[in-house]
This record gives structure tokens, sequence and C-alpha cells, in this order.
């Protein structure tokens, strides 16, 4: 018996008509990685992290409950889950992250804010006020909800007086930026990734890191994004050599999400494949721009006995080190 999809779509869904998110957060956890930095709020240019790196860990945490009752007898009650879930958050019970894991994904949000900072960018950020984007209700084609979802993130981002936005990850880069003028008419917001403004930016490594390293392309940023020199060009400066490997660029190959809440073992199946792809360089890790990819990879990278690091996490080792 496998994982039903129409209740998981649903609650999916359901989820984000009710409480705005297709996992959501409380404003405390959604906004943690902001603490101590003093970033102002709002403004017409805003670092918007549509809530995909706060949200990896509460995935992967649920992701591996999916995974143990795949094939159980529990799957036939998920029908009834959909049903609770209307009125109490249910995901709240199905994940639990560590705090180890919630601590990782927030410090490479404070890395690109920081970044972005030492590059001269003046930017705002909207804390409590800034809504998940929906890429995931795109992705898994429920259209009618993304477009409702859509038109209200827009209309939030206008009334907040936005009009530049700085996403922190591929798939929030593309809905804003290719996605949204699809289904709202005179769309007018200008979105730029992090990785393009660092890239644009003169802004200078304080270390010659001297790395060897392979870059996993996110499909999202390399095929619908034409994004694949820019992270090369930030790692190059800083002295780190980027290794050839087949299927790069925008030939690059599925890490195996977002499929990971509704196919668990196959997701793993083929992030494990790709790993397989990307350790058989002389390489010291595998680095990633973007956070589903990130946990995809990072879930098999142990049992291959190779490292798969954020690219912010290179970037900030160094350009935020002054000599």
């Amino acid at each position: 018996m496998s994982l039903p999809l129409g209740p998981i779509i649903g609650i999916l869904a359901d989820n984000l008509h009710l409480r705005k998110s297709v996992m959501p957060l409380s404003t405390m956890k959604a906004t943690a990685w902001a603490k101590g930095l003093n970033l102002p709020v709002g403004g017409e240019t805003v670092l918007y992290t549509g809530l995909m790196y706060q949200l990896m860990p509460y995935t992967s945490s649920m992701s591996a409950m999916t995974a143990m009752v795949d094939g159980t007898w529990i799957t036939r009650t998920m029908g009834l889950g959909r049903i609770f879930n209307k009125f109490v958050n249910i995901s709240r019970f199905m994940a639990l992250p560590g705090r180890k894991r919630i601590r990782e994904y927030n410090n490479r949000l404070r890395n690109i804010a920081l970044l972005l900072k030492a590059a001269g960018v003046e930017f705002g950020y909207l804390y409590g006020k800034e809504p998940y984007a929906g890429a995931l209700v795109h992705e898994q084609g429920m259209e009618d909800v993304f477009r409702n979802h859509a038109c209200a993130v827009y209309r939030r981002l206008k009334e907040s007086g936005v009009k530049r936005v700085i996403t922190v990850d591929p798939h929030t880069t593309n809905v804003l930026r290719s996605i949204y003028p699809k289904f709202i008419r005179d769309y007018d917001l200008d979105v730029k990734s992090y990785i393009e403004v660092l890239a644009e930016a003169d802004l200078a490594p304080g270390k010659q890191l001297g790395e060897r390293v392979v870059i996993h392309d996110s499909c999202v940023y390399a095929r619908d994004e034409n994004m694949v020199n820019q992270p090369r060009l930030l790692l190059d400066k800083a002295g780190i050599h980027v290794v050839p490997t087949d299927n790069s660029g925008r030939q690059t190959i599925c890490c195996g999400g977002p499929i990971e809440s509704l196919f668990p073992a196959k997701s793993a199946e083929i992030a494990s494949k790709r790993l397989e792809q990307l350790k058989n360089t002389e390489t010291t890790a595998i680095v990633s721009m973007c956070p589903v990819c990130l946990l995809n990879l990072s879930h098999v990278s142990q049992k291959h006995g190779v490292t798969v690091c954020d690219l912010s996490e290179y970037l900030a080792e160094a350009y935020l080190v002054r000599s």
C-alpha cells in the first residue's frame, strides 16, 4: 500500500488556503534567522526568503515520518487526517526537527543577508508580514490554489511598498519572476536572486579558499532562469576551483525533489543516483544553491561518504573575512 496522494496534496492545499503556507510556521520560527541583524522593516527593496530555507527542517522531519508509514495500514487514515487538518494544523505534530538542523538552515539565511550587506546592498525585510511564495503548490499542479495565493502575495508586497525583491532560492525566484506574471495582470516587481546581485556587485573576497568542489546546478535556476555562470564566478573569485562534471549547467539532473513528501523512496533513489555522479570527482565537497536540493542530497550523502554544502556557506567563508 503506497502513500495516498490525494489526501497529502489536499492537506498542502488546505494549509495554503487556511493558513497561508503549505506547512505553517509561527512568526517567531519564520523570522528567527534575522535576530540581531537589525534589518530595516520593509522598504522598496526587500530580501524575500519565501520561507523556503525555514521550511526545510520541517519538510525533512515530515518526509521521514511519511517514509516510515509508507506501505502500512496507517496510510488508510490519511483521508481522515485531511478532514481533521481543516480544524487543527496537524503538521505541527508531524514535523518536529532538531534544533541543530533548524540552526543550520537559519545560518544560511544569515549568511546571505550579511553577504548582501558586505556588498553595499540596501534592503529591508518584511519579518512577520513576509508570505510564503507558493512554489510547492505550483509544482504539484494545484493551479487554482496557486493563482489565488499568488495574487494575495503580490497584493501584500505592493501594499508594503515593495518594488524590488531579492530572493534566496531558485523556486521562489522562478515563481516570482517567471510564473506570477502569467497569473497577474500588470505585474511589475523586479526580481533577482541574491546570487545574481552578488555577481553584479564589486565585492572582493577577504580569503582565498583554494579548494576544489563540484556544483550541483539547480534545475530551476539553470533551465528555467538561465542562471549558470554567476555562482561559478563568485566561487572562482574566492579561489575555489569548480571541477567540471557531466550533467551540469543546463544539462543538470534532478536531485529528487520536491517529490520527497509524496514519493519518499523514489526521491531517495533519484538523489542517490545524482550523488553517485557528483562524487566521482576529486573534490572537497558538492555545492548546492537550492534548499530543496541541499535537503535531498544531504539525506543520502552520509552513506556515500561525501559532504554537501550550501553555496552561501562557501561565499560567507570567503567574502565575509577581511584580511
